[in-house]
């Protein structure tokens, strides 16, 4: 009766083990055949109307210079642009907040923004915005 039992009992645990490995595999493929999410918009600090004069302009290297204002009243804290991102000929950045290093509020809350965006020769596009929002569009003034 003991013999019985025993061997019920490693078939148990030998297909529970062939089970284990048949699922690992067979959520190893469903991963690799999902799509790749896009990642998620940073949070916005400004409303729409908190962001203004956005413009796109080139320096003598060819790099873009995005320049523009935001408001943050708060003096904690200062508006820069965000790291740009780059695909093909067009660029995105964003507005965000940092700490304020400077020990001086901006004049009427209102904050210069300036970023040059590095090998940026052959963008001829950059889209400002701010979380899902897009706050501007602008186009790269290039010769020729």
């Amino acid at each position: 009766m003991r013999k019985p039992i025993i061997l019920l009992a490693g078939t148990a645990v030998l297909t529970a083990c062939g089970q284990a490995a048949d699922n690992s595999a067979t959520t190893a493929n469903a991963a690799a055949n999902e799509t790749v999410e896009k990642p998620r918009p940073a949070y916005c600090f400004f409303k729409g109307s908190d962001t203004k004069g956005w413009k796109a302009a080139v320096d003598p290297s060819g790099n873009v210079v995005v320049t523009g204002k935001a408001y943050d009243e708060d003096r904690r804290y200062k508006a820069v642009l965000g790291p740009a991102t780059i695909t093909g000929t067009s660029a995105q950045v964003a507005p965000t907040i940092a700490p304020n290093d400077t020990g001086f509020g901006a004049q009427g809350d209102w904050w210069d923004i300036k970023q040059t965006i590095p090998d940026s020769q052959t963008v001829s596009s950059v889209t400002v915005t701010c979380g899902e929002k897009t706050l501007a569009t602008l186009e790269v003034p290039r010769k020729g």
